[in-house]
């Protein structure tokens, strides 16, 4: 008998990543907005000690918890799994499928046919599983990262990257080397989710401007405080010719890059409909955050050969992102005001 596949709408923005898009299929399949839920925090978060190299990493504010971390304006948990029977390791997603509930698992794209670093290069992803069709052999899978795909992958194909070591071969090395291990995400969505008012939002930026600027409960370097930590210490770990140092900020800025994206989108696009000039400033600046963390992320990972010689540019890709945070900050709370 074939399970029935779980219905899964696609959401993807250039900026994210797997994280994002596969929350946001799960969120979408539940009748609830993405932008709202993942736009809706701005923050700086890094844990020294934490990174680790997978396209769906993030620094977690509520620890072992990506969903609460990753929402934290909506009830919203999730918490990493593995199959309880090594006989039966399809069990879990099976079960999910059948009570209409799409599962986030993670892969190991070097073994599926589908992603452009199929029998090249290893790296730690997401995708959603929708479905398995025992009489084809088959299971479903929804990833709506580019080339976007939906459709059926052979179970051999799909334990391969689920169960893949992902062992780091020279090749690439900034998702790899860190075990798939058939780890999938149980995510719970409670109730209720908040109506996106004004009043709300005006909460929202409140809170994010408080995160940003004063004290913050979570762990690690936290706010603009946070990030200026943080751009001190790659720079100096640039001059020392730390190689490592440097391949950390690949994976750690994307998630967070991704966040500030979206949260201008969110922005932009209510102030525009609530005719509110001041909130689609603050999305602008927001989004300036967003491509500041491209020249950060990307003068690491090709200063990697040689970080001496990158010092001085990252620098000054490391000023910018604190002062577009700084921006961000100052921007958010005129927003609030004005809301």
């Amino acid at each position: 008998m074939s399970t029935a596949t779980v219905t899964a709408p696609q959401w993807y923005r250039d900026p994210v990543s797997c994280l994002q898009s596969t929350f946001a299929t799960v969120l979408l399949s539940a009748g609830h907005d993405p932008l709202e839920v993942l736009g809706a925090p701005l923050e700086f978060r890094h844990i020294p000690g934490d990174v680790r190299s997978e396209e769906f990493y993030f620094p977690c504010r509520v620890p072992d918890d990506p969903g609460a971390s990753l929402a934290p304006f909506h009830p919203i948990s999730a918490r990493w799994k593995r199959p309880a029977d090594p006989s039966d390791p399809l069990e879990p997603i099976r079960r999910a499928a059948e009570l209409g509930v799409p599962t986030i698992a993670a892969v190991d794209n070097y073994h599926l046919p589908f992603r452009p670093a199929y029998q090249d290069v290893h790296a730690a992803h997401l995708v959603v599983v929708t479905g398995w069709d025992r009489e084809r052999d088959m299971v479903h899978v929804s990833d709506a990262m580019p080339p976007a795909f939906s459709g059926p992958v052979s179970t051999q194909a799909f334990l391969a990257a689920w169960t893949s070591s992902n062992r780091t071969d020279g090749h690439e090395d900034l998702f790899s080397d860190r075990s798939i291990d058939g780890r999938h995400l149980h995510v719970e969505l409670g109730v209720p989710f908040p109506v996106f008012t004004r009043d709300v939002l005006r909460e929202v930026l409140r809170t994010n401007v408080e995160r940003l600027t004063g004290t913050d409960s979570g762990p690690g370097r936290t706010g603009l405080a946070g990030v200026r930590l943080f751009t001190d210490d790659l720079t100096t770990r640039a001059r020392d010719d730390d190689a490592d140092g440097l391949a950390e900020a690949y994976p750690f800025g994307w998630n967070l890059q991704a966040q500030a994206s979206i949260h201008g989108e969110l922005l932009r696009t209510r102030g525009v409909l609530w005719d509110v000039p001041e909130l689609c400033e603050a999305g602008r600046v927001a989004e300036s955050v967003a491509h500041a963390w491209t020249g950060v992320r990307v003068t690491s990972a090709h200063g990697r050969t040689s970080p001496r010689e990158c010092a001085r540019d990252l620098r000054h890709h490391c000023d910018v992102l604190v002062r577009r945070y700084e921006e961000a900050a100052r921007a958010l709370g005129l927003a609030a005001e004005a809301l």
